[in-house]
């Protein structure tokens, strides 16, 4: 099986032009190829990781990744999948984000030898002079077919920035660039960014007469990646400050029985005869395949140690007999009580555990809140420091465990 066949059973390709060219370019190791991350944050996410996962396959197979920081495109900001504008960044905040990027992918992709290049879009775009840009890439867009277009149609009725509307033309120009200076000849990119892929694509064919060998495939990065990394705190980000080892492993511990296998397929670089053997599990033996997902993915992340020490962590909640040394801790001073005493409620927001106490009341109402096995029936519950002589685990709905140390 090739590279590129591997890719269809895992369930990464959404679409693909010029598919037989594509599948001979990917399986023969002569793609060069890009995938771009705005630095919209100081760390990647699980929706980043499935990206990564996807540039190392192809790296293992030989072909040539070109990681994009849109260190330009993030001054503007992609309308695609967002209902309202995204916020405005600084740009000494876009710099310290392309930073962060750089070192987590420098961890995960093999730069070293040419074996691939880090690039910032930056570096072009911020120097273009507007008219002329307008000149050499304007002329080559239809406004009227770009409305067609999904990621612009469905932000018109809440209106659309003439900013965000160029958007596509700085991608399309990011491809050109790339295809002249590297020879960058195939784009992958998540399903919501087809449009602007294929505005890449055909603006280099139409600047160069129609001889380019430029060619796009789209993925189920964007659209699984979202659903994927979410939490009832936000994001799972790849930085061990942002998303803990041990939160990490818990969320993948946590997936659904109906996502457990198309997390291995996507994410993981378990052979796919393996995987099959697993699809054939049902019900509670899933639970031992949730444990392989977890252990894999955080070992990629944070190394086989903090995977182990999450494990260890893991089996103290749900197989007990082991330690709960690796679980997320919030340590208490005294300046946190008040006459000796703190409400739940207060520990939960010292944690990070709620946005709000109004969250946080809810949560009790509705029997979400443990304290040591021992369910919390009142919203003015409260644990005096005596409580504290030893370790306090709290337990918010199924799957978030915390302890609170003095």
């Amino acid at each position: 099986m090739g590279v590129y066949e591997e890719l269809q059973e895992r369930g990464l390709i959404a679409q693909v032009t010029d598919e037989e060219q594509v599948r001979e370019l990917v399986n023969s190791g002569k793609a060069v190829f890009y995938i771009g991350f705005d630095p919209t944050a100081d760390s990647l996410h699980v929706g980043h990781f499935m990206a990564l996962c996807l540039m190392k396959r192809l790296q293992m197979a030989g072909n040539k990744p070109i990681a994009l920081i849109g260190g330009g495109t993030g001054m503007i900001g992609d309308p695609s999948g967002k209902s309202d504008m995204r916020k405005m960044l600084t740009v000494e905040t876009i710099q310290h984000n392309c930073e962060c990027f750089k070192k987590q992918m420098s961890k995960f992709i093999d730069f070293g030898e040419d074996k691939a290049i880090m690039v910032n879009n930056a570096d072009w775009l911020l120097d273009l002079n507007y008219v002329n840009l307008l000149r050499e890439v304007g002329a080559c867009f239809s406004v009227n077919r770009m409305l067609t277009f999904e990621c612009y149609k469905q932000r018109m009725e809440r209106g659309l920035s003439f900013l965000e509307f160029n958007y596509m033309i700085m991608q399309s120009y990011d491809f050109y660039t790339l295809y002249k200076k590297y020879g960058c000849n195939l784009q992958f990119g998540g399903d919501d960014q087809w449009s602007n892929m294929i505005g890449g694509m055909e603006l280099i064919r139409r600047k160069l007469s129609g001889d380019a060998n430029a060619m796009t495939i789209t993925l189920l990065t964007n659209s699984e990646g979202k659903k994927m990394g979410k939490t009832e705190k936000g994001a799972v980000w790849l930085d061990a400050e942002k998303t803990s080892p041990y939160e990490f492993y818990q969320y993948w511990r946590n997936v659904g029985d109906d996502d457990v296998i198309k997390c291995l397929k996507l994410l993981t670089f378990i052979p796919m005869s393996e995987i099959r053997e697993y699809e054939k599990l049902e019900g509670a033996e899933l639970n031992r395949v949730k444990e392989i997902l977890a252990f894999e993915l955080t070992k990629m992340i944070h190394g086989e140690e903090e995977a182990q020490k999450a494990e260890t962590a893991a089996k103290a909640l749900f197989g007990g007999g082991a330690d709960n040394s690796n679980m997320p801790t919030t340590v208490l001073s005294d300046d946190d009580f008040t006459d000796g005493n703190i409400t739940v409620l207060d520990m939960m927001i010292k944690a990070n555990l709620i946005k709000s106490k109004g969250e946080g009341r809810r949560l009790i109402d509705q029997g979400g809140v443990s304290i040591n096995d021992k369910k919390v029936d009142s919203a003015l519950s409260t644990l005096s420091t005596d409580d504290f002589k030893e370790d306090v685990i709290l337990k918010k709905g199924k799957k978030v465990f915390h302890k609170f140390t003095k």
